[in-house]
């Protein structure tokens, strides 16, 4: 093939300087002009996040923009082709799923099609997962996997759909990027609609604040505004006929994905949790002891159960401190009954005090292992919201405080209101700490109905 400039390219001198050079180039290459109107106020233009991660202007950006309509896909796969040529550098493209990888990559594919892209630097077939180009560089897209992300090292990582993507992905494809001698300035976008209240796109707008990491949103609004947009007004108005008011409010509008449905308020849940404490992750069967018992020490320890899919909870909250406070704490899968009693018999044991069990349909079973004493629960009706609501309530009082363990505090952290007194799943952890709260509150040789 014809090897173009090492300094230029279709009459322009590389790299790139400008923005207007930037704009003028994504025209002429690949016949695309991208929306660059602000229509609401606290919103950026598509055209400002592409420009600004085109200069790294922030080794790492966030692109918040609606479902379909915000482009997202396709202006990644612009903003990654177009540094490759111009920039000439090694670019990967992750999607939240394989799927979405190869939905960035078709984009490109179809902008090598057009009548002035500079077809002369392909060196490879641009059809497939990985396309070289003539100046040494690379375009690959990789699938969703441990393996994959952790290979190759290029300067420029693009991620789609992160709301879609395991947060452990995620984590691991954020080492990729190296300038390495190149004097390419490593940057990565980390793009989606944020449409999880417990997903990864939630936990990396919190990074983003911690770390400064500039967030860029825009909607439809935006993508449609005139004489850029390329949004159609008659896709917009089919698409708001097709989805719930719920999905539009979220995916379309970019409102928070339903914050106001959690059953503990957001700020006391993080207020509740201190790292000053200590950080665990709670795994599977990880014995976490933050102190250990102390003469005069008040304690009362709770126990819900693993069933099917379920996991065994069993936290130790000390009473005669202010505000109480979790001491220990387990989570364990199924296991046979004898084994899990025993774990819950030897936490009492260890911490003399109250003791409250989940005995729902199976409290003759448990007590029959125990060799402590401890309140068979029965967590049906009205008692048994009364139950959560008093532990609820006292989280939202400050009246307990527990060190950063992983597992309770997403699982306390995104409990919906449904979840806790509807038809949803009842958290675990929340269970576990309302049975050890009540403990605490009452002690006496009877079992309760709840």
């Amino acid at each position: 093939m014809m090897q173009a400039s090492k300094n230029s390219l279709l009459g322009f001198n590389l790299p790139l300087q400008s923005e207007d050079d930037l704009r003028s180039f994504v025209r002429k290459a690949w016949g695309v002009t991208i929306p660059d109107v602000q229509i609401c106020p606290k919103h950026t233009t598509p055209w400002r996040a592409f420009c600004d991660a085109y200069f790294a202007r922030s080794p790492v950006t966030v692109w918040k923009a609606s479902r379909g309509f915000g482009g997202k896909s396709y202006l990644l796969a612009l903003l990654g082709l177009t540094e490759a040529v111009t920039l000439k550098a090694g670019v990967n493209i992750l999607g939240g799923s394989g799927e979405q990888s190869e939905n960035v990559h078709s984009y490109c594919q179809a902008f090598w099609d057009y009548e002035t892209a500079p077809r002369a630097l392909l060196a490879s077939d641009p059809s497939k997962r990985q396309t070289k180009l003539s100046w040494g560089n690379t375009i690959r897209a990789l699938t969703a996997s441990q393996r994959s992300v952790r290979g190759p090292h290029p300067q420029r990582l693009r991620l789609d759909e992160i709301d879609e993507m395991d947060l452990k992905i995620f984590d691991a494809a954020m080492g990729q990027t190296m300038e390495a001698g190149t004097g390419i300035a490593a940057q990565t976008v980390a793009s989606s609609t944020h449409q999880y209240a417990d997903g990864t796109m939630t936990e990396v707008l919190k990074r983003a604040k911690e770390k400064s990491w500039p967030t860029y949103e825009w909607c439809y609004l935006e993508t449609s505004a005139q004489p850029t947009g390329w949004l159609q007004q008659s896709e917009i108005e089919r698409k708001r006929q097709e989805v719930t008011a719920a999905m539009w409010n979220t995916e379309y509008d970019l409102q928070e994905p339903s914050p106001e449905s959690r059953a503990i308020q957001p700020a006391a849940v993080e207020a509740m949790f201190k790292r000053d404490l200590g950080f665990w992750r709670g795994g599977n069967q990880e014995y976490i002891e933050i102190e250990p018992p102390r003469g005069g020490g008040q304690y009362a320890t709770g126990a819900d159960w693993a069933r099917k899919t379920d996991w065994t909870i069993i936290p130790t909250i000390r009473f005669d401190v202010t505000p109480a406070r979790v001491v220990a704490f387990e989570r364990c899968g199924r296991l046979p009954w004898p084994v899990m009693v025993k774990r819950f018999d030897d936490r009492l044991a260890r911490y003399p005090g109250g003791g409250a069990h989940d005995g729902t349909g199976l409290g003759d079973v448990v007590d029959g292992y125990l060799t402590q004493y401890a309140l068979s629960v029965v967590m049906v009706g009205r008692a048994r919201s009364d139950l959560l609501s008093n532990y609820i309530s006292a989280v939202e009082r400050g009246e307990i405080e527990s060190p950063m363990i992983e597992f309770m505090h997403g699982e306390h952290r995104y409990a919906s209101v449904d979840d806790v007194y509807g038809s949803g799943h009842l958290p675990d952890s929340i269970a576990a700490m309302a049975l050890a709260y009540q403990a605490g509150r009452y002690t006496g040789p009877a079992a309760i109905l709840i």
